[in-house]
């Protein structure tokens, strides 16, 4: 499964295949909020980003706008709510099997077969409206018709079910629709609390992207101190706080511990990152801490590990820094931000809702003037 990802589903060509979508999104983002802006009103910037995943994710996986549908974009955005509600909820079955049936007695059980249903026959019209001979264009090359192709194709050693395909698209609908917009949106919290960093990081933009109307894909690979603020905003507010657990095979040792096979661990990646004996001044947000340093967020510098290292490391990265780079880029481009009346940077606060995914708990609103 890892393979055939890696392989058909985010390559590097594939990624690059979505960049269409992901441009038209972001400008469609960047028009809605310059009408509010003309009215003089706060932008509900969290609201906005999730708006914005959202419709990237549907587009590039479904061939689906969900954008021009409110009634469609709720349902959809209420399944990944329950979906990440029941992945970080609390059941006794667990950690205390013989307690099982406590689960039952408070509705959790009854909740998550909901949930599952729901998921399954989201997933199962969207094969069924892949599979039929009237399907739109727009489905052609997404992320479900690749894996339709890879399962009839005769030629395929995969040998994919259905069943298989569900999982998949479970694993992608859960992961890939709302940590791009947290990241987005703790990078934004976290530079208005530091009016320099934000002061730099835009004339660093506008110095290279003149007086063009957009900043494409290209120009971000020109902007050294942006791509230090995003590492510098994983690092500081991370999307995913406890990464995928892994279980281990074998018995190990780790400072002492005698840690028994088949024990599931769980690494704390916002405690790596604010470690005082990897970082200097770890409770600061400083981008140039990146900007003279081979640190990276691939997996292979285990203080900055937002997407996981190893074979298990994320296998979407590539498409999920793409459309962070891309949304905050224009955002950063397109607009002088600022807070509302009576607020300032020190009473933005920073707390967070509980989740697999670290979404700031209350809505980052700020207002917005065009820049050009």
């Amino acid at each position: 499964m890892r393979k055939m990802s890696v392989l058909h589903l985010f390559s590097l060509k594939q990624v690059n295949s979505f960049a269409p979508i992901r441009r038209d999104e972001v400008f469609h983002m960047i028009q809605d909020i310059s009408n509010i802006s003309d009215k003089f009103e706060p932008i509900n910037l969290s609201e906005t980003l999730i708006s914005l995943s959202s419709s990237i994710f549907c587009r590039s996986a479904f061939g689906k706008s969900y954008r021009e549908t409110s009634s469609v974009t709720r349902t959809f955005e209420e399944l990944v709510h329950e979906a990440q509600a029941m992945l970080a909820g609390f059941f006794w079955a667990d950690y205390f099997p013989m307690l099982g049936w406590m689960d039952k007695v408070i509705g959790m059980a009854s909740r998550l077969e909901k949930c599952f249903q729901n998921l399954d026959a989201f997933y199962q019209e969207l094969i069924d409206e892949h599979m039929s001979a009237n399907r739109p264009k727009s489905m052609e090359g997404d992320i479900l018709d690749i894996l339709i192709k890879l399962k009839e194709g005769s030629a395929s050693s995969t040998g994919i079910s259905l069943d298989d395909m569900k999982a998949i698209l479970m694993i992608i609908f859960v992961a890939g629709t709302d940590t791009s917009s947290a990241v987005v949106t703790w990078a934004m919290t976290a530079l208005v609390k530091t009016p320099e960093a934000m002061r730099r990081v835009q004339q660093e933009i506008r110095s290279i992207v003149g007086k063009n109307p957009f900043v494409d894909e290209d120009d971000i690979q020109k902007l050294p101190y942006f791509k230090a603020v995003i590492k510098e905003a994983m690092r500081f507010y991370p999307p995913v706080p406890l990464l995928v657990p892994r279980k281990t095979r074998n018995t190990c040792f780790i400072d002492g511990y005698e840690i028994q096979p088949k024990t599931m661990i769980f690494f704390n990646f916002w405690s790596i990152g604010r470690d005082p004996e990897y970082w200097k001044n770890p409770n600061e947000f400083l981008p140039d801490r990146f900007l003279d340093s081979k640190i990276d967020y691939r997996g292979q510098d285990f203080g900055l590990i937002p997407f996981g290292s190893g074979r298990r490391a994320c296998p979407g990265i590539s498409l999920g820094v793409a459309t962070v780079e891309l949304a905050l880029a224009n955002l950063l481009y397109a607009f002088v931000w600022g807070l509302p009346d009576g607020i300032t940077g020190e009473d933005v606060d920073t707390d967070a809702l509980p989740g697999i995914t670290m979404h700031k708990k209350n809505a980052l609103r700020l207002m917005a003037k065009s820049y050009m």
